[in-house]
């Protein structure tokens, strides 16, 4: 299902506080972004119990229950955590991810918070959440009738909420400065082939591995851990931010003229983080509209010009790497002018590299 609209976690939260007492809600969104931690929060701030169901496990009769012959009578009986007496918050987690049977099995159960005779206390909330097709998860075609019983919602990514929750909780310093300079990589697009891939839920794990280690993991400990948990370029440069150790605030220093590229051939991946770092930075700071810049806008114009002569006459490529379009984000094209006009050189090889990948 393709989103038109999508929502951060706190106003996916706001949306379920007003729609889904009323009506039953469907969040669509990629593995590990948080779904179903949402979910059991907003349950907890209602001050109701959450019951998980996972689709993916479920056959019909650990929803409709199994018959019981009650003086000559046959009754379904539903299992004991779905037939309760006090409301509570029903959470259908990989929903569609059940087999055909098993949605069937959740119209009544949707539609009219009923299965068999057993009726969902006054007050109870039903929520389902699933990935989509294009995640490469375990997905299976939802039926119209059960579309058309739910109100449909994507959830999306939000880095600063993230960070926020992460800082609250005393996730891993290194985790925390890392995402505070790339919060892009907070999550990527799931992979076509079998690999580790970024996510708030990868990097939660690589928090908690880290920490296990306290302040004794080795290097290559560092670097096993990344490449286990993220996307291979997002581990890559992990590990090089590793390597600064106590000076992980290189960029700010280099920005300020306090320090300059590294260029020793060992310090390569350093740099590639430093100039993935820097592009970042420009991408967040350099407005669309030239006519937005301020006095301190216009010094990290001339400043950001600057080093990027210095880093070209380091490696002409990790220049190119700052200016060049990746993955659809490109720099301000008053700014790529600027550049064209002043590091001809560069912007020339820049262009040609976006040229051969489209």
């Amino acid at each position: 299902m393709q989103a038109i609209t999508s929502l951060t976690p706190s106003q996916l939260s706001d949306f379920l506080l007003n729609v889904a007492i009323a009506r039953p809600v469907f969040i669509w969104g990629p593995p590990g972004i948080g779904k179903s931690a949402l979910v059991q929060k907003f349950a907890h701030n209602v001050g109701l119990p959450c019951v998980s169901l996972l689709g993916s496990q479920l056959a019909p009769e650990d929803l409709i229950g199994v018959p019981q012959i009650t003086d000559g009578v046959s009754r379904f009986c539903p299992p004991s955590m779905i037939a309760r007496s006090e409301p509570y918050c029903l959470f259908l987690d990989e929903l569609n991810a059940c087999s055909q049977e098993v949605q069937k099995a959740f119209y009544s159960l949707i539609h009219e918070r009923r299965i068999a005779e057993y009726q969902l206390p006054p007050g109870s909330i039903v929520i389902g959440a699933g990935n989509r097709a294009q995640d490469s998860a375990i997905v299976k075609p939802m039926s119209s009738a059960l579309m058309n019983r739910m109100v449909h919602v994507h959830m999306k990514v939000s880095a600063s909420e993230w960070l926020d929750w992460a800082q609250a909780e005393g996730l891993h310093p290194m985790v925390l400065e890392y995402l505070q300079q790339r919060p892009d990589h907070l999550w990527s697009m799931p992979p076509k082939h079998e690999e580790p891939f970024s996510t708030p839920r990868a990097w939660h794990m690589l928090s908690d591995a880290l920490s296990a280690f306290g302040d004794g993991a080795a290097p290559h400990s560092v670097e096993a851990l990344a490449y286990g948990c993220l996307t291979p370029q997002h581990a890559a440069q992990f590990k090089a931010f590793g390597k600064l150790a106590a000076d992980r605030h290189r960029l700010d220093a280099i920005l300020k003229g306090e320090a300059r590229w590294p260029s020793a051939p060992e310090d390569r991946d350093l740099l590639y983080f430093l100039a993935q770092a820097f592009r970042a930075r420009l991408l967040k700071a350099l407005p669309q509209d030239k006519s937005d810049s301020t006095g301190e806008l216009q010094t990290l114009v001339h400043r950001s010009k600057s080093l990027l002569k210095d880093l070209a006459q380091i490696s002409l490529e990790m220049a190119q790497i700052v200016v060049a379009e990746d993955e659809g984000t490109t720099l301000p094209a008053w700014y790529m002018i600027e550049v064209v006009r002043d590091l001809p050189r560069l912007a020339e090889r820049a262009m040609k590299s976006s040229d051969a990948k489209s």
